[in-house]
């Protein structure tokens, strides 16, 4: 992404009435990435912006298709529609990537097919490349802000979960590793609200996926039509914190349009293409902070966060810490998220703890972004509810398996 390029991002994103959706779309997968991670900070961008960039998630009308029969030619396996007895060339949904047909098997299942849209790849590439070149010829003018925000992790990371995204066996894949995990999970801790399509690895390749067609709702859409309750959102957070905190393997792309929920409340997850692995040394501490701060245990929050960290700061570093953690979060206790969104507070924290002299490398990344989506979420949906204080009795159940 050049500079041309970067300047017409802001301008589609944050300038003019409403987001320029087709501009966003137009300048790339990497813009896409990007529009999604900010599509859920309404503190940052407001929340008429950031229903607008939700479009990215899914959304047929806005994102636009592809010739199928092209795609299938293409990419799907040899003799590939011979396995189904009817098959909608017209997309009921497309996506980032991809586009998804209804279609039904010859032994009578209904099922969707996810077809890889052009060739990303080569195009995604260069875009980090150039952007990360101009990321690096801003923090040589501002190197501070390597050590608070480390830009140039942070889509390091995005690089990485959207290459594994782009070829459809990873989605297989990962299914299978969160498969295993919640069934592991499931001897000690309930996980029985969560649940997978099927998928037809048979008939799938890595640019053309066959799965179960699941006709819940995705949890974007509920979103937007303002039907999702409070007791789904925490039950949503209690079963990707497991995941999160107590195994530190997760889905690393669970944005709300990749959940889907029944009229039961169990849950879907779909794209399960990038997952990510949290080095128990970062989830370790991210959960203790988080558990001693939903109990207003504030030294030991701090003394928590201090464990990702190779090497603790001392002496007068240390205390400057201590000073300044005591500051930012001096009247911290009760306020609800549209008053201190988690993702800000976050901010905040690492860029005190950072100073004192922290690292926070490239894999503390994905938790810290799959935290920003379930705050943003609850920004979206419930914005006066306290959050800390909601995830206490989760916070203790995570427990039990961090000590695992």
């Amino acid at each position: 992404m050049n500079p041309i390029k970067m300047l017409r991002f802001y301008f589609a994103v944050f300038r003019g009435k409403k987001v320029n959706i087709e501009t966003v779309q137009k300048l790339g997968l990497l813009s896409v990435k990007i529009g999604q991670i900010m599509a859920l900070r309404p503190d940052l961008l407001g929340t008429d912006r950031c229903r607008q960039l939700q479009k990215l998630y899914q959304n047929a009308n806005s994102i636009k298709a592809e010739s199928a029969r092209e795609l299938i030619i293409q990419n799907a396996p040899a003799n590939f529609m011979e396995n189904f007895s009817e098959f909608n060339l017209e997309p009921f949904a497309a996506a980032s990537i991809g586009q998804v047909h209804l279609a039904r098997l010859n032994s009578g299942e209904e099922v969707v097919v996810k077809l890889l849209k052009s060739n990303f790849e080569k195009r995604f590439r260069r875009d980090v490349k150039q952007l990360k070149f101009w990321v690096k010829f801003g923090l040589f003018f501002r190197p501070k802000l390597k050590k608070v925000g480390n830009p140039l992790g942070f889509l390091a990371h995005i690089e990485d979960y959207t290459l594994r995204e782009l070829d459809f066996l990873n989605e297989i894949k990962g299914q299978k590793e969160l498969v295993s995990i919640q069934n592991d999970l499931q001897k000690t801790f309930d996980m029985s609200l969560l649940k997978f399509p099927k998928m037809y690895e048979e008939l799938s390749n890595s640019k053309a996926l066959v799965m179960e067609y699941i006709k819940d709702p995705t949890v974007s859409s509920l979103v937007k039509s303002q039907s999702i309750s409070w007791e789904h959102v925490l039950n949503l957070f209690r079963i990707h914190g497991a995941f999160m905190f107590g195994v530190g393997t997760f889905h690393g792309d669970l944005h709300p349009g990749n959940v889907m929920l029944s009229e039961d409340g169990k849950f879907t997850f779909i794209d399960t293409g990038a997952i990510c692995y949290s080095p128990k040394r970062v989830s370790n501490s991210l959960f203790g902070f988080f558990f001693n701060l939903a109990k207003y245990q504030k030294k030991d929050a701090y003394d928590a966060l201090l464990q990702m960290s190779d090497v603790p700061p001392t002496g007068k570093k240390l205390e400057e810490y201590y000073d300044e953690m005591t500051r930012l979060y001096d009247s911290f206790e009760g306020k609800s998220v549209s008053e201190v969104s988690l993702t800000q507070q976050m901010m905040g924290t690492v860029k005190t703890a950072v100073l004192a002299g922290c690292a926070f490398d490239e894999t503390s990344f994905p938790i810290i972004r799959s935290l920003m989506y379930m705050d943003g979420l609850v920004l979206e949906t419930y914005p006066d509810v306290d959050l800390i204080t909601s995830m206490g009795p989760y916070l203790d159940e995570f427990l039990s398996l961090t000590n695992n």
